[in-house]
């Protein structure tokens, strides 16, 4: 059955599943706040260039105003972190009664800010490791495959539905909290350090003082992650996260594509983070609050 979906965001992720559920015929909604973006899909479609190289192009509605939208039942969030509670005030407006926004982003704190201003009930948690490039306004390169692991719930049937008629490998999963905290010892271990000396993953793992920090900021990450009572999804954080960047070699991380266009990161939902609940469990967590106030300098700078 093809179905109506809200994408919240026009950034690299967000045209990722826009160009992939409109390929599988789905109609699909962009709501972003990006001009240049928007006004690029509006005018000449969607460019999207998928993982064999094959080039796409699809008209998608792509709007800032959340009355174009009023009445989605599926909303996926999409926004760099420090977005989300715009996003949420723009949910607030158009996402139906029973409607369901799923948080598919980097970070902490994305779905407690949705929560806020939706209900825990229209809010489920989801975490994806699928990457893309942004390789302008509209236009968007397929990056590494990577499942999406959300947790149950009751609206979410037409949206798993319609994401694996997408051939997204979907998945079901009771703690999408063990997942979220795994993805965040990666990020913060990786992003960081590739966006400070702007190379790809796997050059971490040839350089061996960048080696060594991206190991540290692992164990701290995971330290923390411990001290909350969060399993883990991997019994050892190092090895977790040499094998993401030993799979993603050439890959940019987004942070890195952030720093490069000068906007802004989301180093405060995922440094940032780690040292505020570090602090809380009064763990300390040098190596992340370097990078945290690194990247953050980078940003006001640029």
């Amino acid at each position: 059955m093809k179905e109506n979906i809200l994408i919240v965001g026009t950034g690299a992720l967000g045209s990722l599943f826009a160009a992939r559920l409109a390929q599988a015929g789905h109609h699909v909604s962009m709501l972003g706040t990006w001009q240049e973006g928007l006004n690029t899909i509006r005018k000449n479609g969607l460019h999207f260039t998928d993982s064999e190289g094959n080039q796409h192009q699809f008209q998608i509605h792509a709007t800032d105003d959340p009355r174009e939208c009023v009445g989605a039942k599926h909303a996926l969030v999409l926004v760099k972190a420090w977005q989300t509670e715009r996003a949420a005030n723009q949910l607030k407006e158009c996402l139906a009664d029973d409607g369901l926004a799923v948080t598919l982003q980097n970070g902490l704190g994305n779905r407690e800010a949705l929560i806020q201003r939706l209900g825990s009930d229209r809010v489920a948690l989801g975490v994806t490791t699928a990457g893309a490039t942004l390789l302008g306004p509209g236009a968007v390169k397929a990056g590494g495959e990577g499942p999406i692991s959300m947790e149950p719930n009751q609206a979410l049937g037409p949206l798993e539905e319609a994401l694996t008629s997408a051939n997204f490998d979907v998945r079901v999963v009771e703690n999408a909290q063990s997942l979220v905290w795994g993805k965040l010892v990666i990020n913060s271990a990786i992003n960081p350090l590739t966006a400070l000396l702007r190379i790809p993953n796997g050059e971490l793992l040839e350089r061996p003082s960048a080696h060594e920090v991206m190991k540290e900021l692992a164990r701290e990450t995971a330290r923390v992650a411990y001290a909350e009572r969060i399993e883990l999804p991997f019994s050892d954080p190092i090895a977790a996260v040499e094998d993401v960047a030993r799979r993603t070699a050439t890959n940019r991380s987004s942070m890195l594509q952030d720093v490069l266009r000068g906007a802004r990161t989301e180093i405060d939902s995922i440094c940032g983070a780690v040292v505020r609940y570090g602090e809380k469990h009064d763990i300390p967590t040098p190596a992340n609050w370097d990078c945290w106030k690194l990247v953050g300098a980078l940003h006001h700078s640029g």
